[in-house]
Parts: C-alpha cells; structure tokens; sequence
C-alpha cells in the first residue's frame, strides 16, 4: 500500500521562510518549501530576496557588504566563472573511491578490494553528479526512520533477497523499513530490550555505538529513540545500496569494511560495538579483526556478537554449516577475547556479550604471554591508511586497580559539556580546559548567529549534517537536538587531533582527507558546515575538487555554511557561481571588520537530463 500524503503531514505543500536580514535593511532569504509526500519536486527552494515589514532587529549586526580591500582585489571580477556539467546518467550514485569497476581490479584476499580506492588525478570527474528523475526530499525525522521515496533509492534487490527479514518492503512509491534484521526478523527494538538486560543502555552511559556490517542500520535506527548515536558501516557490494538506504533514513552511516586497514576512528572512541550476523571472520588472521575493536572500544565498553557462530550447538542444523567448522570459529573468538582480557557477561540464543575491562590491572598475565604482542601506544590514533595489526592496544595508565583507564565519562546529556576526560589530562597539546570551555562559548554564539541567518537549522528540515572541520565539537554540541546528527570530520592534516575528545563528549565522527571523496553515497548531507577549511587545504589540494566533492554528497535545495577568511570565501563563491548554487556572503556576527566572513549557499534542485535549472 503507497504511502499517502495528509493534512498534518510535515512534507505536505507548505512555504516555509529563511530570514536573511542585509545591512540595516530587512530583507528575506526565501525557502519556498513544496514538500510532497513521497513525490513531487522537493523543497523547490527559490531564492528570492523581498522587502518585509519584520522586527529588523533579528540580526542587527550581519551585513552581506563586506569592508576589507583584500575582497575584489585578488579576483578577476570581468572574468566569467566556469560553468561545471551534469555528469553522464550512469554516475547518478557514484563513489568514487568504492567504485565498483575499480574495485574489481583489486585483490579479494581480506577484502582489500572493498576498501578504499579513489581515482587517480587525471581519473577523476570534473563535473556535477545527478539527481534521479523524481528525486525528492526524505521524509522528516522520524517518519524517515520507516519509510523512503522509492525515486531516492529505487533498488528493488533487497526487498526481494531479505524478505522474510524484514529488512525492507516495496510499497507504491515507497520503501517501508519494518525495523527487522537477519537476526531480530521481530523488529530492532525487541532485540535491543534483550540488549539492554546486560548493557546498561538506558543510564546515559552507552552513549555511543559501532555496528559493524550493518546492513540498512535498523539497529541504529532504533537506537536513536534510547539516546544512543551509532556510526554504522558496511562495504559497497552485492546488497546494493544499504548504506545508501540507511542514510536516506537519517540514520548515521559511512561505506567501511574491515579488511587491512584500521578503521577511521580513534581509540577509545565507543561505548559499544555490535555485530549482528555481519560475516566477518572474527578469529582469522590471529584475531586482528577483534583485535581492531578493542582499539577503538572504550574502557569498560561492551561487545555484542548475535549469529553464527554463537551457541552453534543448538543452530547448526538451521545454519546450514558442519558442527566442527562452528565449534573451531567459536574457540577461536574465544580465546582472542580472553587475550584481550574481555570479561564474557552474556550467552543466551545467538548473543553474546563481553565487556573490556576498565583497566589493565587485572589482565597482568597478558604481559609474560607469547601470544601477547602490543602496539606502540602513540600510534593508537594515526590510522589513515595504516595497515591493521594483530596487536594489543595498550592501556593508558591508571593509579589504581578501580580507576578507568583513560578517565571516566559523565553520563549523556552531561557528558556533552563536561570537560572530556584528554582535555582534563592534557592529551591534546595546546588544549586546556580554558581553551575547551571558551570554544564551547564561542560556537554558542556562532551557531545562535546561523540560526538567525537560516530558520530552517531548529526546524527538522536538516536531518543528517556534515561539519567538515570539527575541531573540538563546539559546532555538533551547539546544534544538539534530536532532530538532527552530526558527522564531525577530523581533516588528517589539522594541526590538533581532537577526535577523541569529540567521541568523549558524546558524539560520533571519523578521520579524512579532503583531498580524497568522502565514504558515502551522492545526496547524503541536508547541510554542511565547513569552517576554515579552505585555509587548511589552501596548498594541500584544488579547492575545486573539494567543492565538487560537496556538490556529490549535498542534497538538492540542501544548504552550506562556510565560514573563513574574506579573500578565501571569495575565491570559493567564485567557483560555486558555475555549480548550480545560490551564495550570499554575510558579515561575522561581531560586526563587519572582523576579516572572518560567512558564505551561506543552497543548491538548487535539478536532475538527470535537466538542462536548467526551473523544476518541472
């Protein structure tokens, strides 16, 4: 049965407004918002700047003229911006660094060719990646948990492959996500209650999550309702499309696999990973695979494993797979979890759990065992590109048989601004608590400052948002709500690794280089942040190829915040007059003659073969 549009639908025809104030005049940056359910055009966002008779004191101090020389002097003004393509139809869902061909070429020996590999400089495409025919806004969240325009998506294998799953059901211009999995057929919330029997789910100290192979993220889908973020990956294979699916949903998820590079996240970095039925050969390879998760899970985190081949005594028959192979997988995983001295506090069914223990008081033993090979401490965190190692993370050291290694956190929502365990030690060179607390003060400000530019950040509009130079999180903890996730990336070339103390205050990110494509499909982000990221890759890499890149994984009519430097903004405004967006620049919240500006922008709606851009 297709989903209807109603009266109290949200997504339902409505023109909703972004107040834009210019100088000391009162003008209004329209968002005519068509929403339709299910199908229709989008948000059709027509910019439109139109004299209004409001309180013209909602942003006092913004003004789009800027004051600084340096603004037209380093631009060609006569000059005519270059005009950038559609892409051919067939890119319509490119990754360019999980592209199929290409991977193809590559290795299957541990699944080095799902991992990443981008395209060389004369490879890549300069041009802008299409919408599909139909294309609309998702639904707001929640709806968005449970269904998905079919036109967004329009992949039919899954629902045919995982039907008596119920990962996923074809209904007239929808997908329907039932909330089931491989091994939770009844729904994703059943099996977490199971969960939360042994993990304390509920307290607000499981904060952050790892699913690892995680299919269309049904289990971070209904995580989310607990106060509880997953960052959810699986590879791009033959289940076409599932990290796509999870992200039109508006659940947090990248393209990953493990294979024989670290993951993308700092040690230390969550409370709970989980794998439900996911494939992955735990015990091979000496273990390096488990071995990975404990780097990454915290101290005193717990690790679920549900599937093959947990209790293989009573399922092998229904596995279909001989009793020995079972039993041997078993031990392995086994003895790889009492190596890494996880405590097992679960087995009942198909679950397992084990929990790390707070410290390394209670796993002496390890440090006279032959099998026992740790890794330097101080390359815990530098994982781009580095090969996995079947090595032991250290712990940091502890005073005591009862203090958390590393520190303890503070239950969510507390933890969001307590000063985060690395900052407290002083991990991070040149961030003090004095430092932490006055960014948390300074990005209050920024973000109270976008608010006013653009009405849409509090209304649910923006589901899933990208900051693409985090920094400490000051951007993510300001916008918090449960309306809206950040993904807050870690450029690999910041001066300051601070992705840890993002992951200690509660919220979820990953390490890149924009210089490369990002791990996710084109159309993910409803916004993105970008602050002072042209400067950081001013000489690192052509900021066109980082514009296009934002282009790729922006939504149509989805919005961009850039904040930066007055000549930096302008070079970027310049390239994006030939992408099909709309920009405006405005002054810094503190008055016209701080050299900081921000460039606000929205892409316009277009898709496959349409040459302009008017919605038809």
């Amino acid at each position: 049965m297709a989903l209807k549009p109603n009266s109290t639908d949200t997504r339902t025809r409505s023109s909703i407004q972004i107040f834009i104030v210019v100088g000391l005049c009162c003008f209004f940056y329209i968002l005519g918002a068509w929403q339709r359910s299910g199908f229709g055009k989008g948000d059709s966002i027509a910019l439109e700047m139109t004299k209004h008779s409001a309180d013209c004191s909602i942003v006092p101090t913004l003004n789009f003229e800027t004051h600084h020389a340096g603004e037209v002097g380093n631009v060609d003004e006569s000059e005519k911006p270059k005009s950038f393509e559609p892409c051919h139809p067939r890119y319509v869902d490119y990754t360019p660094c999980q592209d199929q061909s290409r991977a193809m070429t590559f290795p299957r020996d541990n699944m080095i060719y799902r991992e990443r590999h981008c395209p060389r400089e004369e490879e890549k495409l300069h041009c802008l990646v299409p919408a599909p025919n139909g294309y609309v806004t998702p639904f707001p969240w929640p709806k968005s948990r449970d269904y998905v325009p079919y036109a967004n998506a329009p992949y039919k294998a899954l629902t045919i492959e995982k039907a008596i799953q119920n990962w996923i059901q074809y209904e007239g211009n929808v997908f329907r996500f039932p909330g089931g999995g491989t091994q939770f057929p009844q729904g994703a919330d059943k099996y977490i209650d199971q969960l939360a029997k042994v993990i304390p789910i509920t307290n607000g100290m499981v904060r952050t999550a790892l699913d690892t192979g995680c299919g269309v993220a049904s289990w971070g889908a209904y995580l989310w309702s607990r106060n509880v973020i997953a960052m959810s990956f699986a590879p791009r294979d033959s289940h076409e499309a599932q990290v796509q699916f999870a992200l039109e949903r508006g659940v947090p998820a990248v393209i990953g696999v493990l294979g024989t590079i670290k993951m993308p996240y700092p040690s230390r970095a969550f409370d709970m990973a989980h794998c439900s039925r996911c494939l992955i050969p735990w015990g091979a390879n000496d273990g390096m695979y488990m071995k990975e998760v404990d780097r990454v899970l915290r101290p005193g985190g717990y690790w679920v494993l549900s599937g093959p081949p947990i209790n293989w005594r009573n399922n092998y028959r229904a596995w279909q797979r001989p009793k020995k192979e079972l039993e041997e997988e078993q031990k392995k995983i086994e003895e790889v979890a009492k190596l890494l001295c996880w405590e097992k506090k679960h087995e009942k069914g198909e679950i397992a759990v084990w929990q790390k223990r707070v410290n390394d008081e209670a796993c002496s033993g390890r440090q006279h065992n032959s099998q026992a090979n740790f890794c330097k401490a101080e390359e815990a965190n530098d994982v781009w590109y580095k090969k996995m190692d079947a090595c032991l993370t250290p712990y940091p050291d502890v005073s005591n048989p009862e203090e958390v290694a590393g520190g303890k956190l503070k239950p969510f929502p507390e933890r969001l601004y307590a000063v985060p365990p690395r900052v407290a030690s002083g991990s991070v060179p040149g961030v003090s608590v004095e430092t932490y607390q006055g960014d948390n003060e300074k990005w209050k400000k920024h973000v109270g400052a976008y608010k006013k530019i653009n009405r849409l950040i509090d209304s649910g509009r923006y589901r899933n948002i990208l900051d693409m130079n985090a920094g400490l999180g000051g951007f993510a903890a300001a916008l918090d709500s449960p309306k809206l996730w950040v993904m807050n990336v870690m450029p690999t070339i910041a001066e300051k690794d601070t992705l840890g103390v993002i992951f200690e205050r509660g919220l979820i990110g990953i390490y890149h280089d924009w210089c490369e494509a990002f791990s996710t499909y084109p159309r993910t982000y409803d916004l993105i942040h970008a602050h002072g990221l042209f400067s950081l890759y001013k000489d690192k890499c052509n900021l066109e190829d980082i514009l296009l890149e934002m282009d790729r994984i922006l939504r149509p009519e989805g919005a961009v915040i850039f904040r930066d430097e007055v000549d930096v903004l302008i070079k970027v405004k310049k390239i994006t007059a030939g992408m099909r967006w709309d920009t405006k620049m405005v002054d810094h919240e503190d008055g016209p003659l701080v050299p900081e500006k921000i460039l606000v922008a929205v892409k316009r709606y277009w898709v496959v073969g349409a040459n302009s851009t008017s919605v038809q």
